[in-house]
């Protein structure tokens, strides 16, 4: 036995999990530790990150089909036809309002979250974030309740959900720690798919919720508090805390200095941003477009379904190919689905709009998994461009990778709140949501080219990362 196997053995010895959940020891690029003790305990991490990331998800994404059944009728001189539920009668301009400022709230809050992690230790700060989603559940069911409450309360409510999109910071964060380089792609891609898939699965359980028995739209709240709280006692019995991801928060801050942070933070506002701004408004889009709010409560959820679940194969492909080059395809794909969604409303299509959509999401989840599997990658070129091939070096650029993965996807959630306001801008100002969807194409198209400049051409020195 050689003198690494030795430390190696001794590092999986009984006694890594140490007083408060707390492993003192953590050496996953290590194959030996990984294989004998260290895969098996970031399983069991990443499982109970999922669940209480995926109940944050949902409650973010709570309003996104609330609102549907709140929406009122109204005819050409904007006098109230028909009120929506509970006696709720709110404009097309007021329901994306409300979706614009939860995703903005949550996008702001992965910033102070991803703070949290290298603060409290990310086992203590996944129970204390599952807890804090009470205030939204808690809200919502009160609030939905009396019509006669003015917009201003509705809006703070609302705003409340965004402690819900803080979640997928803070684990992200976390999770990177547990899994050596070779497996972040897939672990961090099937952490975030199983977070977004709870856009998916709220949207289809809140309308049968709502249906059942006699709280109405405060079921949507309600249903999620015990589950919240499930969340938090999984997370408390069954997670760890990393000493080493317990470190002061300067290689976050330090981070910042790199441009290539800020480079992938605004090339994931068309990954993220759209995916989470598209499954808020999709359902109102069918509701206020093409007036099937039944196709929006029935399967407006199959969008955040597909986008989800394409979101780790983004990551697999990317840990074979790199992640650039799928990024690129990720982004030209969505440019002709957004082409292709134009028709559809210009031809008042419901097929091909809705179709076009799914491409749209599906080209989102991949490009979601490929983007994040580049951050690592780009920190550990980083790393040796330094020429400082050191323990501590490696893992200094290691904590600012993982505190990039923080900022980056607080900055490319704010596409969450961008969306929802550049489509009701456009239906106010020309009466259709066709210039904002010409206006994500060519930003998708721009970013298609960035991509391949700073990360695919021949010559770059972050080539095919």
């Amino acid at each position: 036995m050689t003198i690494s196997d030795k430390t190696a053995v001794e590092a999986i010895e009984p006694g890594v999990i140490g007083k408060g959940r707390w492993i003192e020891r953590w050496e996953p690029e290590n194959a030996l530790f990984w294989e004998a003790r260290g895969k098996s305990i970031a399983f069991r991490n990443l499982v109970f990150s999922i669940v209480a990331e995926h109940i944050g998800f949902s409650v973010w994404l709570l309003w996104s089909i609330v609102v549907v059944r709140m929406y009122g009728t109204f005819d050409e001189s904007g006098a109230l036809v028909t009120a929506g539920a509970n006696g709720w009668a709110l404009t097309a301009s007021q329901g994306f309002t409300l979706l614009a400022v939860a995703s903005g709230v949550g996008a702001f809050l992965r910033v102070p979250y991803t703070f949290a992690v290298p603060i409290f230790g990310g086992r203590n700060w996944t129970v204390i974030s599952a807890l804090l989603l009470l205030i939204p559940t808690l809200g919502l069911a009160w609030v939905v309740q009396y019509p006669e409450t003015s917009f201003g309360v509705l809006v703070l409510i609302a705003a409340t959900a965004g402690f819900g999109g803080g979640n997928f910071a803070s684990s992200m964060s976390n999770i990177s720690f547990f899994y050596p380089d070779k497996e972040k792609g897939w672990a961090l891609g099937l952490n975030a798919a199983g977070g977004n898939i709870g856009v998916a699965v709220a949207q289809k359980l809140v309308p049968l919720v709502i249906g059942i028995g006699a709280l109405g739209l405060s079921a949507a709240g309600l249903v999620y508090v015990p589950l919240a709280v499930a969340s938090a006692i999984l997370a408390f019995l069954f997670m760890d805390n990393l000493r080493e991801a317990k470190a002061d928060p300067k290689p976050t801050a330090a981070s910042l200095q790199h441009g290539h942070t800020w480079l992938m933070a605004f090339l994931y506002i068309g990954t993220f941003g759209s995916f989470i701004g598209y499954s808020a408004a999709f359902p109102t889009l069918l509701t206020v477009v093409f007036e099937r709010a039944d196709i929006a409560l029935s399967w407006g959820f199959l969008g955040a379904l597909i986008g989800s679940l394409s979101r780790p194969y983004g990551g697999k492909l990317a840990d074979r190919v790199g992640g650039a080059i799928i990024t690129v395809g990720a982004f030209v794909v969505m440019a002709i689905a957004g082409v292709t969604a134009v028709i559809g409303v210009q031809h008042h299509s419901l097929a091909l709009f809705f179709v076009s959509f799914m491409v749209l999401f599906a080209a989102t989840g991949i490009g979601n998994g490929s983007t994040y599997r580049m951050i690592p990658s780009i920190f550990g070129r980083l790393q040796k461009s330094k020429g400082a091939d050191t323990d501590e070096s490696r893992l200094d650029f290691k904590r600012q990778a993982a505190g990039a993965v923080g900022i980056i996807s607080a900055v490319g959630a704010f596409g969450g709140f961008a969306i929802p306001f550049i489509y009701k801008i456009a239906k106010e100002q020309s009466g259709t949501i066709v210039p904002a969807l010409q206006i994500y194409v060519v930003v998708f198209l721009v970013m298609a080219a960035l991509t391949w400049v700073f990360y695919l051409r021949k010559g770059a020195t972050m080539r095919n990362v």
